[in-house]
């Protein structure tokens, strides 16, 4: 018989700030799996802490390499985020992050789905910069992270379009 797992206990709301600054610093320290569960502590509690869900976001990000999936895991959080700047920034962060990762990890049709996941947060980088506030440049500094991978790396390139014709062969 499976032992039973314990309840999770929950954290006071006093203690929000300093969980907050200890996911900051696991996220410093390359853990982003202590970072996560603490994020999702804090929202277990406060579920619109603007903080918490960027942090748990980048944690996720942080994790790509290891854990394939997260980018949807990741993008469902996006709608949670307040403003029309943060949601089109942070979605373009995650699918650059994805894009960095496919490059990382290789395989078949790596090139492809990078020059996807770039494509992609190339654009919400462009309509975040649209929305960002005055002085702040980071979508721009991001789209050209983008612009500088695609161009170092040639394998990333779009996928050759399927021709009709060959359907019917």
């Amino acid at each position: 018989m499976p032992s039973k797992v314990p309840a999770l206990k929950p954290l006071s709301k006093g203690g929000i700030g300093s969980s907050l600054e200890r996911a900051e610093r696991y996220r410093l320290l390359n853990e982003p799996s202590q970072a996560e569960s603490i994020c999702l502590d804090i929202l277990e509690i406060d579920g619109e802490n603007q903080r918490a869900l960027v942090l748990l976001l980048l944690a996720i990000t942080d994790a790509f390499s290891e854990q394939p999936g997260g980018a949807a895991r990741a993008l469902a959080l996006v709608p949670r985020l307040e403003g029309d700047y943060s949601r089109a920034y942070y979605a373009g962060l995650i699918h650059e992050r994805q894009a960095r990762a496919i490059v990382s990890r290789g395989g078949m049709g790596w090139g492809h789905g990078a020059f996807s996941a770039l494509n992609q947060a190339m654009k919400n980088f462009e309509q975040a910069e649209g929305l960002r506030p005055a002085g702040n440049d980071d979508s721009i500094l991001r789209y050209n992270a983008c612009v500088r991978l695609m161009s170092s790396n040639p394998g990333i390139q779009e996928a050759p379009k399927a021709d009709p014709s060959d359907l019917l062969e």
